[in-house]
């Protein structure tokens, strides 16, 4: 009764000092400050802390993820296709889900998952274009009945004006998923879920919301995604992802389609980012693909392997002429060989290699990358 009457005296914060005092812990002095005690010690919840050999011992119990699309795509995994307008996503998306649904694989690519349900969401054809890509000659190709397509429906009315459209969006997507019990969810394409990728103040949450839901139910996801316009004469690269780079850095895996500027028709697959496993289908090793219709199925059929180089857009000698004129004269103007870089299109490599041999002998050491500009 004496201690409680002592007590009372006292402000709160004094009070959980003692109580730390008797239970032989420290408070710190920020949280103090900051009259944080409270949350002093919910916070040693939110780190789970493990040895290295704990982790691994841990990890080495789980099963190891099975590969959905060869190395490109692996169970478990939030994996971005991206490609120009008109080269194909779509059609390489729905020949991945209708694979995974009746364990077909894509020959030369692994399949090591159980068949499961898939459900693609299809922001970009019509009932009737999707219907046209799938039939030849009156006769339609016969999906598995585990291959789910989702596209908005032309008689949908929001009973709530007051919605942000991507919030419906994101319900709309985990109903599909609920109700579909589907596995594997693809998407075609990014920025019909949320406008504005290109920030990073729209990117994230996007990001992390199919995070979310990946983790909740234990999903396999792959977004398709556009190219913004590029130069044919350079490699594939994360940079050539349209949007924001919160896109390439929160994914687990990013591949892309390349059309050949050598062999008109044929595509090209490269490995872009993974996080498991290695590349396989890097710069050296990219997979050639051509586009065919077989027994009412647009489909990609696979031709060889071949270097990346073989198919990009060669330059004439009048364009490499243009070109080096181009750069030295931005050169002369006084921009950095970075910027010129960007205005020109040209590799930092080409653009020091053509500004040396523009110069010539002693001159050519002062012609070197800027530091900080080396590819």
């Amino acid at each position: 009764m004496n201690d409680t009457y002592h007590l009372s005296g006292l402000r709160p914060m004094e009070i959980e000092m003692i109580r730390a005092e008797v239970r032989g812990q420290t408070i710190p002095k920020r949280a103090l400050r900051n009259g944080d005690v409270g949350r002093a010690d919910a916070s040693h919840d939110f780190f789970t802390i493990r040895t290295g050999n704990e982790w691994l011992s841990q990890q080495a119990q789980q099963p190891k993820p099975q590969q959905l699309f060869g190395e490109f795509w692996y169970q478990n995994e939030l994996c971005i296709l991206f490609a120009d307008t008109n080269v194909g996503k779509s059609v390489l998306a729905v020949q991945i889900g209708n694979s995974i649904s009746r364990l077909d694989p894509i020959a030369p690519f692994g399949l090591e998952a159980d068949p499961c349900a898939i459900l693609y969401v299809d922001f970009e054809l019509s009932a009737q274009q999707f219907e046209a890509r799938y039939t030849h000659q009156g006769q339609q190709f016969m999906f598995s009945p585990q291959f789910y397509r989702a596209e908005i429906s032309p008689d949908f009315n929001s009973p709530n004006n007051t919605e942000k459209p991507e919030l419906l969006v994101e319900k709309a997507l985990e109903y599909g998923i609920k109700r579909t019990e589907a596995s594997v969810l693809i998407i075609d394409n990014l920025t019909c879920l949320r406008t504005g990728t290109e920030k990073a103040g729209e990117a994230l949450p996007l990001m992390k919301h199919l995070k979310a839901l990946k983790n909740k139910y234990n999903l396999s996801i792959l977004v398709l995604a556009h190219t913004p316009k590029r130069n044919p004469a350079l490699p594939l690269c994360r940079n050539d992802l349209q949007g924001s780079k919160m896109l390439i850095n929160f994914c687990d895996s990013a591949f892309a389609i390349g059309e050949s500027a050598t062999r008109p028709g044929t595509r090209f697959l490269k490995q872009i980012k993974q996080r498991y496993g290695t590349e396989t289908y890097g710069p050296n090793h990219v997979a050639l693909m051509q586009l065919i219709k077989e027994d009412s199925f647009l489909q990609y059929r696979f031709l060889h392997f071949d270097r990346e180089t073989n198919h990009l857009r060669r330059r004439s000698e009048q364009e490499r002429e243009q070109l080096a004129l181009r750069i030295n004269q931005l050169h002369q103007q006084g921009l950095s060989q970075r910027q010129i870089s960007r205005q020109t299109g040209a590799s930092l490599t080409r653009v020091n290699s053509m500004i040396v041999t523009e110069k010539g002998g002693d001159e050519a050491a002062s012609a070197q990358p800027d530091p900080g500009e080396r590819e």
